[in-house]
């Protein structure tokens, strides 16, 4: 078995959409990025490739590569997955959490943990997803941004 942790922050940006989980979110701002920005996939991505010791997301995809210009980040968790599964290994379960102050995230997170645990091939039961704040506390809780943690834990193929 092989344990992973990924986390990964956005700031908050006009004029585009904010996807978290594949969702899109309705929200004043989105996430800047050079890809859909979607910090929970990103999270889960780096929890998953740490986990391998297959480096981090940005080794991978990295935003100095056009190809990955507005890119559907779930596209990348796939590519993840397909590259444990190459070397070995498959998701027993992944834990994330989301940290916003805004927006709220509870009705979205049955769709989020939906699209991630098909993403990640693994069962809705091993897919979790929670979110908070901060209080008003830090860059999140002056709704600067979003940030994302993510563990994942890997067992080797039979």
């Amino acid at each position: 078995m092989r344990i992973g942790h990924g986390y990964d922050v956005h700031r908050f940006c006009e004029g585009s959409a904010l996807i978290l989980g594949g969702i899109s979110v309705p929200h004043s701002h989105g996430l800047e990025a050079h890809s859909d920005g979607d910090v929970l996939i990103h999270a889960i991505c780096d929890a998953l490739l740490g986990a391998a010791g297959l480096w981090d997301i940005g080794h991978h995809f990295p935003d100095t590569d056009d190809g990955f210009k507005n890119i559907d980040s779930r596209v990348l968790l796939r590519r993840v997955v397909k590259d444990l599964y190459a070397n070995g290994w498959k998701i027993a379960n992944v834990d994330s959490t989301v940290v916003a102050q805004a927006p709220t995230l509870a009705p979205f997170i049955p769709s989020m943990r939906e699209n991630l645990a098909a993403d990640c091939a693994i069962s809705i039961s091993a897919m979790n997803v929670k979110a908070t704040t901060t209080e008003m506390l830090g860059f999140t809780g002056r709704k600067e941004g979003i940030a994302a943690h993510a563990v994942a834990l890997l067992v080797a193929v039979d």
